[in-house]
């Protein structure tokens, strides 16, 4: 197996748009130390993939929007600005240090949910506390001087390891690299590549269809470089769809106050769960909060994640059919009860399963469902009835 293909199942299996909410508690040396290992970072697996494709233009930013930034061999960037100019964090996270430091004059560091860490030092006044959840672009500090220069220090870590900034963002042009990056351990080092969806650039005619879909084209854009599609519900013969769980009830719907992102439906223990809809896996294995996670990529431009599982029955590039059983219900992650916690989304970004399935009856909806792509990357989901749903 070569090193890309290598790379790129890596990637599928762990892809990150990472759910989980970073730590908000943290030990006295996380707090006193600028370089120390994020804590259960690798503990499930020596590799974890981040796409930064996935994210809108809110969902980061750039430390010192209007500074001159330059880069040192050792990965440090000083970002030159005027006095009194505002640091931003880079993305959404939690505070994990806030002091004066030595070498770094007052420092701020913050532990992203993706698994980064970032550094801003050198700040004349920082405006954040350890425990402090942040916003991307939200200010944090205020930008100090050293040695006679107005700038800020910025770094980027992964597991207390310094890395090269420019894999993720062009330096002097203040953007974002729209990629996928690899973050492998490898004994004391941390391997950062880059990893080239080079399908989803060739895919000028539309979507795959279900017998064509496999682990490398799992990232194609449903939208096919524009801005809005449809699926008609009502276009699906009986053998194209299921309802993963048959028998169950709902124990916690989409949404709520704690933002749930599917919905968690149960039966019994080791349960089979079932595909929804014919498509390939893109992802099976243990996944942070989720437990045993599967993922699975379908040709009408939806994917579909089943959670907590106790087993999966399915791996990476395995092509499956709606009804192919792909897990058993369990409670691995964080689940307190036997269940599958089940997410429908779109470009990444999950939605109601209600929309697409009725809970009650277990049937598919048999509506008009109108899937819309804003200018920074936020999907909306309008459904339009047709004629009442038919059960399997």
């Amino acid at each position: 197996m070569n090193l890309h293909f290598r790379q790129l199942l890596l990637s599928l299996t762990l892809i990150v748009t990472m759910t989980s909410e970073a730590n908000e508690t943290f030990s006295s040396l996380e707090q006193q130390q600028i370089s120390i290992p994020t804590s259960g970072l690798f503990n499930r697996s020596n590799a974890f993939s981040i796409d930064f494709d996935m994210l809108n233009a809110s969902e980061w930013s750039f430390p010192l929007p209007i500074g001159k930034a330059s880069l040192s061999d050792d990965y440090k960037m000083e970002i030159k600005s005027k006095k009194g100019d505002n640091v931003k964090a880079m993305f959404d996270g939690v505070v994990r240090l806030s002091r004066e430091n030595v070498s770094y004059g007052n420092v701020i560091v913050i532990r992203h949910k993706n698994g980064l860490e970032t550094v801003y030092g050198h700040n004349a006044q920082n405006l954040v506390k350890v425990g402090d959840k942040v916003k991307a672009g939200q200010t944090i500090a205020i930008i100090g001087s050293n040695g006679g220069k107005t700038y800020c220090q910025f770094e980027i870590m992964i597991d207390g390891r310094r890395i090269n900034p420019e894999i993720i963002m062009d330096v002097t042009g203040h953007r974002l690299k729209r990629q996928t990056i690899l973050c492998e351990r490898s004994d004391a080092r941390i391997n950062v590549s880059i990893i080239h969806n080079e399908l989803a650039k060739a895919n000028k005619i539309g979507l795959l269809k279900p017998d064509n879909i496999n682990a490398k084209s799992s990232r194609l854009d449903p939208f096919n470089g524009g801005h809005e599609f449809t699926i008609n519900l009502s276009d699906f013969n009986p053998s194209d769809w299921c309802y993963p769980l048959p028998g169950s009830h709902v124990i916690s719907p989409y949404g709520g106050g704690r933002h749930h992102s599917g919905v968690d439906i149960k039966t019994r223990p080791n349960d089979k769960i079932l595909a929804a809809f014919d498509g390939v896996v893109t992802m099976s294995g243990p996944y942070f909060g989720y437990g045993n996670c599967v993922v699975i990529r379908h040709a009408n431009g939806l994917e579909t994640l089943y959670s907590h599982n106790s087993h999966n029955l399915v791996k990476v590039g395995d092509k499956v059919r709606a009804g192919q059983p792909v897990g058993l219900t369990g409670r691995t992650g964080r689940a307190t009860t036997e269940h599958c916690h089940f997410e429908c989304r779109i470009n990444g970004r999950p939605f109601d399963p209600a929309i697409i399935f009725d809970h009650l009856n277990k049937s598919l909806r048999m509506d008009l469902i109108t899937f819309t792509k804003s200018t920074n990357g936020a999907v909306k989901v309008k459904s339009q009835k047709n004629y009442m749903a038919k059960s399997k």
